[in-house]
């Protein structure tokens, strides 16, 4: 922030973008008299930031006035709330108190901007987003979840300008929204808010990536825009014929889903399928009947199928099961008659309301008498996350861990013998489902029946399985149950069991450690110790030993964390990165997650002992860390220098002979790459595989790339990362 006198255009701009949000308020305000309160807010919080700017150099007051536009517009939330969002700097920001708003605005106001300065100082710490912290924000969602869909508005508008951000600070809070706050807005439905996040988030951390993919979506849709057109004119004239009032929006995936995609399934482009959507939103022809509702989205499905064929195992019924944020659709992809497979989905007026806003939509509809299962799933959702808050044997930092893991989950729904709908979490196992019924059915498990069929405890769950636990009086957990139970209940609860037994389990984890580390020819010094209790999120040596003589820790994860350290003592270090302010004798190390490469966008972690880890910035491994520990991030950036590094492709094509012949010139002969393995198999025609290699930086790899696509019969050349 800084301070100046302002302008006419600065007064200029603070009116037009008020005067652009009261329509806005109006609509949603109940009577003149909310709309007063939020008129005497913006008048509070204009004189208290008055002659402030923000990085940007516009007035401070722009923001607070954005971030209500965000509450009221696409969250949907009401006059209190934008009246929260509005002063909600002003009491870190400025001499004002809670108490001041408190005595002008009411209690329900004071408490709701009380929450967000708490929030606000949290997060503005060096530490960044520590595990006290992010547990006093959801301490605050189950308090009053306005809080928290104010504090996403507020983010979404500082992810909107946060080019005026220095680089360092823009990565961690980057890392911080793409950890949490993305994570949060899907779990609560806010779909425009998580999908604009994910997009920013992408343009900043892989920028190159972000204009490629933004850019075959441009050249794509100008070459199908009359094929789009084409499709839904049937679709409209049907429905029409039938009564039906409804509207019809198209769809593009949007960059990060598709760039999501293609790393994930590592596959190009061209193979992303449904990049286009269409969604029909339909007014139900019974309003207030939710069963009603439904019926009309499957009469609309069948006809949707009688002009277009239908991909088999690519329909979705979310109306039937919906999923744990609430939504409810039917998704199905349909083949126009150019050729492209286009998804469709199909909602009414209240599931895309609850799609677009979520949580907000949910109270809004319960208090107008709609009532479904829906309801139910947000509140079990929020009871587990209070009863993960209430936990007295989960540290700090492992909190934050459990809670981003439920926030990223996803559900499936399974039954019990008498046909109660349950959701679990998807991997879920017969035990976890045990213990999700009851602990006391959990701990005298046996075995189960899964449809009718005799299993074992640890038989992995599948959506639709109707699910029966068999139990001894006798029976108690085993030791073993910790190598395939998944949710954090189950595991809680046998651990907890075990603890009874602590000193024993605590004494054989300490030899297993030691004998470990010995037949590696190696002593558990403080430093190796350290690297674990890191890894494990344990500040307790003492609870480390316990879980490691339970069976916690395999010994291939044992030989990583050991994999690391030695990387590090054993200097893999390239001189190729220098650091802002750096003297030239700090070492680097390149991480083994993510094998980053010259011209990748890097982040550099420092470590106690001065290393400085480099990942790349889109690393799922630095982004949780840039969360905890955003204070350790050095700006990096890569000098031209001749070193290699490892890199590896994924190949796939049509077979013929001579094709293995010409990728091994290509990569050897033609570009001169040093090849290290190369794996390659054929069946049915198709040949698959990968090839590893050594690189000097991104754009050898890129040429490389796009000569291996020249060759005839290669369909498909992806990196992909070695691990």
């Amino acid at each position: 922030m800084s301070f100046s006198e302002f302008t006419k255009e600065d007064y200029d701009l603070i009116r037009r973008s008020y005067e652009a949000l009261m329509p806005k308020v109006r609509k949603r305000c109940r009577d003149e008299e909310e709309v007063a309160v939020v008129e005497k807010a913006f008048e509070f919080a204009n004189a208290a930031h008055r002659n402030i700017r923000r990085r940007s150099g516009v007035p401070y007051i722009i923001h607070p006035i954005e971030v209500a536009g965000i509450v009221v517009e696409e969250i949907g939330l009401g006059y209190k709330s934008i009246t929260a969002a509005l002063l909600h700097d002003v009491v870190e920001d400025t001499n004002n108190t809670v108490d001041d708003i408190r005595n002008l605005f009411g209690d329900k106001v004071a408490q709701l901007v009380d929450g967000l300065t708490k929030i606000k100082s949290v997060l503005s710490r060096n530490e960044s987003l520590q595990a006290e912290n992010f547990k006093r924000i959801m301490l605050t969602l189950g308090d009053d979840a306005r809080v928290v869909l104010i504090k996403l508005a507020d983010r979404l508008h500082n992810c909107r300008t946060i080019e005026y951000m220095p680089e360092h600070k823009r990565d961690k809070i980057l890392s911080e929204t793409m950890y949490l706050f993305i994570p949060l807005a899907h779990r609560l439905g806010l779909y425009s808010i998580k999908s604009e996040m994910e997009n920013i988030w992408l343009k900043w951390k892989e920028p190159e990536e972000f204009r490629n993919i933004s850019n075959l979506i441009d050249e794509n849709i100008r070459g199908r825009a009359g094929e789009m057109e084409q499709f839904v004119k049937p679709i409209e004239e049907a429905l029409s014929a039938k009564g039906y009032r409804f509207e019809l929006k198209k769809r593009v995936k949007t960059p990060y889903s598709i760039w999501y995609k293609m790393k994930t399934k590592h596959v190009p482009f061209e193979e992303i399928y449904d990049i286009y959507a269409v969604r029909i939103i339909y007014e139900p022809s019974v309003e207030g009947d939710v069963n009603a509702e439904r019926m009309d989205a499957y009469a609309i499905l069948t006809i949707l199928t009688s002009i277009y064929p239908q991909l088999p195992g690519r329909f979705r019924n979310w109306v039937l099961h919906p999923k744990s944020n609430g939504y409810e659709a039917l998704h199905c992809t349909l083949m126009s008659r150019g050729g492209v497979w286009i998804e469709v989905q199909i909602r009414s007026r209240r599931m895309d309301d609850i799609a677009e806003k979520g949580i907000a939509a949910h109270w809004m509809y319960k208090q107008h008498g709609y009532s479904s299962e829906n309801d139910t799933e947000m509140d079990r959702w929020l009871e587990r996350i209070q009863e993960i808050l209430g936990s007295q044997d989960v540290n700090s930092l492992e909190l934050l861990d459990i809670i981003h893991s439920d926030l990223v989950s996803t559900d499936i729904v399974v039954f019990t013998p008498k046909g109660e709908q349950k959701s679990i979490v998807n991997g879920s196992t017969a035990l976890d489902f045990a213990y999700l019924i009851h602990s006391r059915i959990g701990n005298n498990a046996i075995a189960a029946k899964i449809n009718r069929k005799l299993v074992p405890l640890s038989q992995t769950l599948k959506a639709g399985d109707q699910v029966e636990i068999i139990t001894a009086g006798n029976a108690h957990p085993k030791v073993e149950w910790l190598q395939f139970l998944v949710t954090r209940n189950a595991r809680s609860r046998v651990i907890d069991y075990f603890r009874e037994q602590f000193d024993h389990y605590e004494q054989y984890g300490r030899q297993v450690f030691e004998e470990r580390l010995a037949a590696m020819g190696l002593k558990p010094d403080r430093k190796i110790i350290r690297r674990f209790q890191e890894r494990f999120q344990l500040s307790d040596v003492h609870e480390l030993y316990f879980r490691i003589g339970l069976g916690m820790v395999s010994p291939e994860e044992f030989c990583r964390v050991v994999a690391s350290c030695k990387a590090i003592d054993e200097g893999r270090i390239s001189r190729v990165l220098t650091s802002k302010g750096d003297d030239g004798t700090r070492r680097y190390v390149m991480a083994e997650c993510c094998h980053p490469i010259p011209g990748d966008p890097v982040a550099g972690f420092l470590r106690d002992d001065g290393t400085v880890v480099v990942h790349k910035k889109s690393c799922p491994e630095a982004e949780q860390f840039a969360s905890k520990h955003g204070n350790t991030m050095v700006r990096t950036e890569w000098l031209l220098r001749d070193d290699e590094y490892p890199i590896r492709v994924s190949v796939k094509g049509l077979d013929r002979i001579g094709l293995l012949n010409e990728i091994t010139q290509c990569i050897s002969l033609r570009m001169e790459i040093n090849m290290r393995k190369l794996v390659l198999g054929c069946q049915d025609g198709i040949v698959e595989g990968y090839i590893e290699m050594f690189v000097t930086d991104k754009s050898m790899l890129n040429q490389m790339i796009d000569e291996l696509r020249k060759i005839p019969g290669i369909r498909d050349v992806v990196r992909t990362d070695i691990m």
